[in-house]
């Protein structure tokens, strides 16, 4: 079955905590917690709001040290973080905008995610940056593969698609978190797994 992953939005919302809760007992493969600029309190109280037997299947984008602190399970690199912290032996990933980048960080990530793949749903004027014919000729040349995601405007309907160029997996941002009252997350979450599947 295609692997998801969820990334939080930048802010803080009220109801975060229950929400990644319960994506992850949904089935959600993993969540990213990707707070730029956020206060190491801040995010010691987000982790500490999330039950443990849950950390492992958690990945931290900033403030990587606490991630071994807590038992999370992965860790995000990029632009600020460029290398997971001395003796991390979790997950790594890292986010990639070109297909050379990808075959860049292959050997030293353990997935990767392209983007934009599709326009954003959360970005305004953030446009998809491939063509079908270009995903489909990277596919075929082994740059996308089963350890690299699909990112950006990435719906439920939609999965099908990223399955289609190649895939092995999906990271949802702005359908997931446009509306997390109780109606809309299991909506959100019923569409997701009637398209995964398919």
């Amino acid at each position: 079955m295609m692997r998801l992953v969820v990334i939080t939005r930048e802010e803080f919302a009220a109801n975060e905590a229950e929400v990644i809760r319960r994506l992850l007992e949904a089935g959600i493969d993993r969540v990213h917690l990707r707070k730029p600029g956020a206060a190491e309190a801040e995010m010691r109280r987000l982790i500490e709001s999330l039950p443990a037997e849950l950390h492992s299947r958690l990945s931290l984008h900033d403030l990587l040290p606490l991630a071994a602190e807590y038992g999370l399970g992965g860790v995000h690199l990029n632009g600020r973080n460029p290398a997971p912290p001395e003796g991390f032996t979790g997950l790594v990933s890292r986010s990639c905008h070109a297909f050379e980048e990808l075959e860049t960080a292959a050997g030293t990530t353990d997935y990767r995610f392209l983007s934009p793949v599709f326009d954003s749903i959360s970005k305004n004027g953030y446009r998809a940056a491939f063509t079908q014919e270009t995903l489909r000729s990277a596919a075929e040349r082994g740059i996308i593969d089963t350890r690299v995601f699909a990112l950006g405007g990435v719906r439920p309907e939609s999965l099908p698609l990223v399955r289609a160029y190649g895939f092995g997996g999906a990271a949802l941002l702005g359908c997931v978190w446009s509306d997390t009252s109780a109606a809309g997350l299991r909506h959100t979450l019923g569409e997701i797994e009637k398209y995964r599947k398919e």
